[in-house]
């Protein structure tokens, strides 16, 4: 089995594994205690905050270990709000962030704050001038992600951190998927990550708060953790978390460059094996093992499944896929296609012939996706126009999930001349995206849509 899912949860580490087994004998008492046994848990405790800060670049008695980064996230946002209360009650965050910070903004918001989402490009970077114009004398907090979890691409986090800095706003930033690689550039004043991106355990979450910052710790505090993060702390796993990113930035300068080359191949290859898809993210500023593509006329959680049956996990941000039945939001802001989307985020260590064997097996099980949702053949000519008097020929897809709307349009977007159009029913939030999307990848023209009594009706003019 290969596994090509490592941006949501790295394979454990070597020196992860070794460095757990080890603290489980020396690091299981309590290292806020003076006899033997605590002294010898907070030597290790203090080691691993100091490896960790340096592989930061922050000060140790800046960091605080939490019990995911799901959690630093939310006690970042949270405790730099309420110290910046006075100053204000405005938030600004972009619209691709891990839905960690989304879900702080939304919490934030209900309470009575303002929330600022900055859109991004097509590309899913955001513009450094859209965070500038989001900044208010009443801005409390900025956040903004070293990279993109969905779609590897990287933010200008330097640039922002510094615009923030003029404007006497702090800036938090999610590095979760990007500290493996490095440190994060620029004058940022919170910092967040999580072990299990990099091959360190679940489980292990850090908090960087930078001296100057004002934060309230919000909610019951303790003695521990500089009273962020409440409760004993998971000692092994702490140590584990150090030794394995001191262990990848060791490797990460090689590492990086072979990743980058494999994913280079894929996002070529693919767009010459698979016809009708859409490669998506940046092209040149991304994480060297995230390569993210949408296919034209596939459903998503059944081309995973082809994909797992074929050896391979992969992950999908399809509708198809989510128990939602809407598209990630990540594809939504980027404004590009989501059905049949796959990520392939691949570990350390990934084999050149894994990555062959997939590029072999990929067009074989969108093909066979494709051909049980009926999709139109990619290289079929289209029937004679048929006359439709004046009128848009209509396609009823109420009820009908996604990819169903799109390739309904596909269908019958040769039975009207150029010039006629097409009006798609569709009471399915993906058809908001894919059919757009659809017309921007097969040259014709997007109308809009119009609300309906059920969904909206899309409406298609034929242009070639």
């Amino acid at each position: 089995m290969s596994y090509f899912d490592a941006a949501s949860a790295a394979p454990l580490h070597p020196v992860a594994r070794q460095a757990l087994l080890a603290s489980l004998d020396e690091g299981w008492a309590d290292p806020a205690r003076l006899y033997r046994e605590g002294r010898r848990a907070r030597l290790l405790l203090d080691a691993a905050r100091e490896a960790t800060a340096e592989a930061v670049g922050c000060r140790p008695d800046e960091l605080t270990f939490t019990s995911s980064g799901t959690r630093a996230v939310h006690t970042g946002i949270a405790g730099a709000t309420a110290g910046r209360r006075r100053a204000g009650r405005h938030l600004i965050v972009s619209a691709v962030e891990h839905s960690s910070v989304l879900h702080s903004a939304e919490a934030f918001e209900a309470a009575g704050g303002a929330v600022t989402r900055v859109p991004v490009t097509r590309t899913g970077a955001v513009a450094v001038e859209s965070y500038v114009d989001a900044l208010r004398s009443d801005t409390a907090l900025a956040a903004l992600q070293s990279a993109n979890h969905e779609v590897g691409t990287e933010q200008p986090v330097a640039a922002v951190a510094e615009a923030c800095r003029e404007a006497g706003a702090p800036l938090l930033v999610d590095a979760a998927q990007s500290l493996a690689w490095g440190a994060v550039e620029g004058p940022w004043s919170l910092l967040t990550g999580s072990a299990h991106k990099w091959g360190g355990p679940s489980g292990v979450g850090l908090l960087v708060v930078r001296k100057g910052v004002r934060f309230a710790a919000q909610g019951p505090v303790d003695e521990r953790e500089s009273g962020r993060a409440a409760g004993f702390e998971n000692l092994p796993a702490i140590v584990a978390a150090a030794a394995s990113l001191r262990a990848v930035r060791a490797e990460a300068a090689a590492e990086a460059a072979r990743l980058r080359d494999l994913t280079a191949r894929i996002r070529a290859r693919v767009a010459d094996v698979v016809p009708d898809v859409e490669v998506v993210g940046d092209p040149h500023r991304r994480l060297p093992g995230i390569v993210t593509f949408s296919c034209l006329y596939v459903d998503g959680e059944a081309l995973l499944h082809e994909l797992d049956r074929a050896g391979f996990s992969v992950s999908s941000g399809s509708s198809c896929t989510s128990s939602t039945l809407t598209p990630s939001h990540v594809l939504r802001a980027m404004g590009v296609l989501s059905e049949g989307n796959v990520r392939v985020s691949l570990p350390w260590g990934a084999a050149e012939e894994d990555v062959e064997r997939f590029l072999a097996v990929l067009p074989g099980a969108v093909a066979e996706v494709r051909d049980k949702l009926g999709a139109p053949a990619p290289t079929s000519a289209s029937a004679p126009a048929a006359d439709t008097g004046g009128e848009a020929l209509v396609v009823d897809a109420l009820g009908r999930r996604c990819p169903i709307p799109v390739i309904e349009l596909a269908k019958v977007i040769g039975d009207v001349p150029v010039g006629g159009t097409v009006r798609v029913l569709s009471d399915d939030e993906a058809a908001r995206l894919d059919i757009p999307a659809w017309c921007e990848m097969r040259g014709q023209e997007y109308l809009g849509e119009e609300p309906a009594d059920r969904g909206a009706v899309y409406t298609v003019r034929r242009t070639s």
